[in-house]
């Protein structure tokens, strides 16, 4: 799946924020989500409140998120196992001895995992892979990481069909990925690949130099960002922090 299929196009007010402050706000949710105490469970459903009135402003629906939260299926996995393998004191359940750290264990990983990846997702739904870039380019973010990750969205698709041509070209020549002792033809496409990602990467910098490239994308007539915007667009993370008092003080 590809960046791009992470992004819901829409005219929402969601949609029209700044990138900024949309990447503010999901990184101080998050931070709300992990810092909460893992038997605080009415601060989890809380949490998972305040995220569907987003994707109601949003017009997000459930259907569309589903199948791209099977992302953390692997860490599910192993929270299910937690209960049985864990130590500590044990307990029944539904005739089953479990081990309460455990349970506890696998049930953070779940609430936490779960809440983050829905937070990541609704902020790449709502805000596209350059807009994201230009965000992080606004809070100051090194120039050397937006440089790195904008050739990356740039040609990521391009490698990867590269990559398919490369595979096809081996298959044709009478390669069967499926047997295990071709594995080492396999590996010696992935090094070529390396390595002519790697000469078209000082291709396409030469290029850029050439033309005058200074280490920093060009953003003419930065668009001014309100303080109403800014609180607009806080109040998921502020009603997230409000939580987390509430659920530390309870504690």
């Amino acid at each position: 799946m590809s960046a791009h299929a992470l992004h819901r196009p829409g005219d929402t007010s969601a949609h029209l924020l700044a990138p900024q402050i949309k990447i503010v706000s999901t990184f101080l949710f998050v931070v709300c989500v992990v810092a909460t105490p893992r038997t605080e469970f009415a601060a989890f459903g809380a949490y998972l409140v305040v995220l569907t009135g987003v994707w109601v402003i949003a017009r997000i629906p459930p259907r569309w998120l589903a199948p791209r939260a099977l992302i953390e299926v692997p860490f599910v996995a192993l929270a299910v196992l937690l209960p049985f393998v864990g130590g500590g004191t044990r307990t029944d359940m539904l005739g089953v001895s479990v081990s309460v750290d455990g349970a506890l264990a696998g049930w953070n990983i779940v609430a936490k995992g779960t809440l983050g990846v829905l937070a990541s997702l609704t902020l790449a739904a709502t805000t596209s892979p350059s807009e994201i870039l230009l965000g992080l380019q606004r809070l100051r973010v090194p120039k050397l990481i937006i440089t790195v990750a904008t050739l990356m969205l740039r040609y990521v698709e391009l490698i990867a069909a590269e990559a398919r041509r490369m595979r096809l070209a081996r298959i044709a020549r009478g390669h069967d990925p499926r047997f295990l002792w071709q594995v080492g033809a396999t590996a010696r496409g992935i090094g070529t690949l390396f390595v002519r990602t790697y000469e078209r990467g000082e291709r396409v910098h030469l290029a850029m130099l050439s033309r005058g490239w200074t280490g920093a994308m060009p953003e003419p007539n930065p668009p001014r960002v309100s303080t109403v915007d800014w609180l607009a667009g806080l109040v998921p993370a502020g009603l997230a922090a409000a939580m987390l008092v509430g659920a530390l003080w309870a504690g």
